[in-house]
């Protein structure tokens, strides 16, 4: 199955998103002052949001619900045949 550019760069943006949401916590420990802290954990965030939007654009409902489904932690513990049970169609 041969995947559009636009799903790539869908699946890129979603990488860029939970890199900016790991790098906010490594900011405490970074040598600058608090107001840089500050600054620099708000526009993480800002892109971290912004990256995770655009590519749940690019890369469709259908992916991003499967995604969501495995990293809700409800599903974590139940077999398989039990969460393509309640998976809604």
């Amino acid at each position: 199955m041969k995947r559009s550019r636009y799903f790539k760069w869908g699946i890129v943006l979603l990488i860029v998103c939970v890199l900016a949401f790991l790098a906010i916590p490594v900011i405490p420990f970074l040598h600058m002052g608090n107001g840089a802290k500050v600054t620099f954990s708000a526009i993480l965030f800002v892109i971290g949001e912004a990256t995770f939007w655009a590519g749940a654009l690019l890369v469709g409902k259908e992916l991003l619900a499967k995604y969501t489904s495995r990293l809700n932690p409800k599903n974590w513990f139940k077999g398989k045949s039990e969460t393509q049970e309640n998976k809604p169609e």
